[in-house]
């Protein structure tokens, strides 16, 4: 069971400063203490599908991924 998506690099991810729950997917609506697409992939057995490259602001580096 492999999961190649990094929530950190999803638009839908976020921190939810709850110390029960500090992860958060905006994408599916669930706070948990593992990453969200672990979660996902521990409940369904898939990768997820709500991932989404979060925009990333271009610092004068002329690179944005």
């Amino acid at each position: 069971m492999k999961n190649d998506v990094n929530c950190l690099d999803c638009q839908y991810y976020y921190i939810t400063w709850d110390p029960h729950y500090p992860r958060g997917c905006r994408f599916f609506g669930f706070k948990g203490r593992m990453m969200p697409s672990r979660m996902v992939q521990n409940s369904s057995g898939e990768s997820c599908r709500g991932f989404t490259w979060k925009e990333r602001p271009d610092h004068g580096t002329g690179k944005n991924p």
